[in-house]
């Protein structure tokens, strides 16, 4: 039975809320000896005040790396976990603890990666399961087991090999006794036991299944007296299509980069991209799920895009043209359909709605729709009012669907436009253009 105290939840939340701080991104760039520049420090995140108590745990975003932290300082207000008899598969207690909480946003494999800010600094870590609102009093009082646990202690030996000489040539600092000879350690697909102790010198746990919704606890102690911080990062790992996205500028023939934000819509809008300069690259998408994307650039049009990842399952490429939006871009459109009278056929209605919502982006432009038909000149005068009546149509659907109407004019062949296409199909044997309406960039207002 433990000695310290199994204080309620309410009474701890009561009495160190006020305190509970948000990280803050610190770092500093000093000089050493002789004013010579001192080596660039990697800026930190301060753990907030109270994360090594387990009601305080600070919860990781999937695949989102926490870190790197400053260094964990003892145990908080309240051990939660002291080793005995009936729960030899945790700490002996907490030295330095950090306590972290995570949602699985599908099921899948509980994977974890957790990186020391310095290869010397002995870390172990412990994840529960969580189970209700008295998960931390039901930890204090030892009526929890752990799912998993590493509690391996590094050999630094080929650490040490590697490690900085003095003039003399001998080690800077005499390694500590460890077990481990890499730095990273947590939970992964090759991982083979749950369960690692003392003497065993293997580095990885085997990831957990687990299901949407659960939430896990992770405590990560130091054991170090004056150790360093971490970086850790939670991951749920499935079966998955890895495409390469790029987005291309047609007129600079190269790929460039853009705003890009991707939302996981099975997982209630989770960001799974949210980079304000993306290069381009392989991007994870769950079998079956469905996304929205959303890419900014300026001087470009904005691009919006909903699919189901299954579209991967023959494509390993995810490629997007960006159009600029200058004055006199044109956009010629072949896959719109009209009848007879020149109204709008459903057929047309995928790609009209994806030249609207990349116009609709921009409501600083306006633009001339202009209508094209194929004729062999029999009858130029009703071939002219056709050409207008489709491009209404056009105008109308947009407008229809939320457009501002004033953006918009319209346009249709001119009756020597009408003359030279038929000329060239009856005298030159040339095809009909597939053409049948154009978007034309008429101004840009800054």
């Amino acid at each position: 039975m433990k000695s310290h105290i199994a204080l309620s939840l309410l009474a701890i939340a009561l009495i160190f809320s006020a305190g509970n701080v948000q990280g803050q991104n610190k770092g500093k760039n000093t000089k050493g000896k002789n004013n010579k520049p001192a080596a660039k420090e990697i800026p930190t995140v301060a753990l907030p005040a109270n994360s090594n108590d387990c009601l305080f745990a600070i919860e990781l975003q999937p695949d989102v790396p926490f870190g790197p932290t400053s260094a964990p300082q003892g145990a908080g207000r309240i051990q939660e976990i002291m080793r005995d008899k009936s729960n030899p598969n945790v700490f002996e207690f907490e030295h330095n603890s950090t306590w972290y909480k995570f949602t699985a946003p599908y099921s899948g494999n509980l994977e974890i990666n957790i990186t020391p800010n310095n290869e010397w600094d002995d870390y172990d870590f412990v994840v529960y399961k969580y189970t209700d609102v008295y998960f931390s009093n039901h930890l204090i009082q030892n009526k929890i087991k752990p799912l998993a646990a590493s509690l391996t202690t590094k050999d630094t030996t080929g650490i040490a090999a590697a490690t900085p000489k003095n003039s003399k040539g001998q080690v800077a600092a005499k390694p500590r006794s460890r077990r481990m000879t890499t730095a990273t350690m947590g939970m992964r697909a090759d991982g083979k036991r749950l369960f690692l102790a003392p003497g065993d010198n293997e580095e990885f746990l085997r990831s957990l299944p687990v299901r949407k919704g659960e939430t896990y606890y992770i405590v990560l102690d130091n054991k170090s007296a004056k150790g360093e911080g971490h970086t850790i990062k939670a991951s749920i790992q499935v079966e998955s299509f890895e495409p390469l996205v790029v987005f291309y500028d047609p007129t600079l023939k190269k790929n460039v980069d853009v705003d890009l934000l991707i939302l996981e819509k099975n997982t209630d809008n989770r960001p799974i991209v949210k980079n304000p300069s993306f290069r381009g690259g392989k991007i994870k998408f769950v079998p079956g799920f469905s996304y929205s994307l959303y890419a900014k650039k300026n001087g470009y049009f904005s691009i919006f895009k909903e699919f189901n990842s299954n579209i991967f399952k023959d494509d390993t490429l995810m490629r997007f043209n960006l159009n600029r939006t200058e004055k006199g871009t044109t956009f010629a459109i072949a896959d719109i359909y009209f009848d007879d009278d020149a109204n709008l056929l459903p057929e047309s209605d995928t790609s009209l709605l994806n030249y609207m919502q990349m116009f609709k982006g921009h409501p600083d432009i306006t633009f001339q729709i202009k209508g094209y038909v194929q004729s062999y000149a029999v009858d130029i005068e009703a071939d002219q009012k056709l050409s207008i009546a489709r491009a209404q149509s056009v105008k109308e659907f947009f407008v229809a669907h939320g457009m501002n109407p004033e953006q918009i004019t319209i346009a249709g062949m001119t009756q020597n436009e009408i003359k030279r296409a038929a000329a060239a199909a009856l005298n030159k044997h040339q095809a009909f253009r597939d053409t049948k309406i154009e978007l034309i960039i008429t101004g840009l207002s800054k």
